[in-house]
């Protein structure tokens, strides 16, 4: 059965998840990546849109403008989250954003962020932008159009949007880091024989 996280999340629905758990969401999405995030903490400018028990994506989407005014989601794919690792921990203490999606893993002072209040980060899988804006059940509103397209706060409705792979738990796991310990050390046995065998190579 699909676990899924409906917004605004509380500390209890992310205490149980570990890395390498898939999840989706349902409910508010906010596209929010670099600028937005140096408008808050380097500027100090208070975000447009309220981010408490909310969910953001690190995504620069295609949105096409309807003939009513309105938008349609074209094309929402994630950005690298490691971009914004300077920024988030003071980002998640700010906002009290409880759910960041991105592309990739992030650094230690997200862990530390998302371990000191409560909140994950996960990676939606790359090469599925297309796919993910048919979960886009509407836009509901957009921020900081001045900033351009992909920089725009997109505010989404979504509905089941995902995979989510959990990359970061409020208990301060970092499945990418994880992984690069246990691949760095299946890799030096390796690395040695070969060096080994082909030490007559000057």
């Amino acid at each position: 059965m699909k676990k899924v996280l409906t917004t605004p999340l509380r500390d209890e629905d992310l205490a149980d998840l570990k890395i390498g758990d898939v999840v989706y969401l349902t409910g508010r999405l906010v596209t929010c990546r670099d600028v937005a995030h140096r408008r808050l903490i380097e500027q100090g400018r208070q975000l447009p849109v309220n981010l408490e028990g909310g969910a953001i994506f690190h995504a620069g989407p295609i949105v096409r403008k309807k003939d009513d005014g309105g938008f349609e989601m074209v094309s929402i794919g994630p950005t690298t989250s490691m971009r914004m690792e300077k920024f988030e921990r003071e980002f998640i203490k700010q906002t009290g954003v409880k759910l960041i999606v991105g592309k990739g893993g992030m650094g230690p002072e997200t862990v530390a962020g998302c371990q000191e209040h409560k909140a994950v980060h996960a990676i939606f899988p790359g090469g599925c932008a297309v796919l993910a804006a048919t979960q886009v059940e509407e836009i509901e509103g957009a921020e900081w159009q001045d900033l351009g397209m992909p920089e725009t706060l997109w505010i989404n409705r979504v509905k089941v949007f995902g995979p989510l792979i959990i990359s970061i738990d409020t208990h301060g796991n970092n499945l990418i880091q994880q992984n690069k310990t246990q691949f760095q050390a299946k890799k030096k046995p390796v690395l040695d024989r070969i060096s080994k065998e082909l030490s007559f190579i000057k």
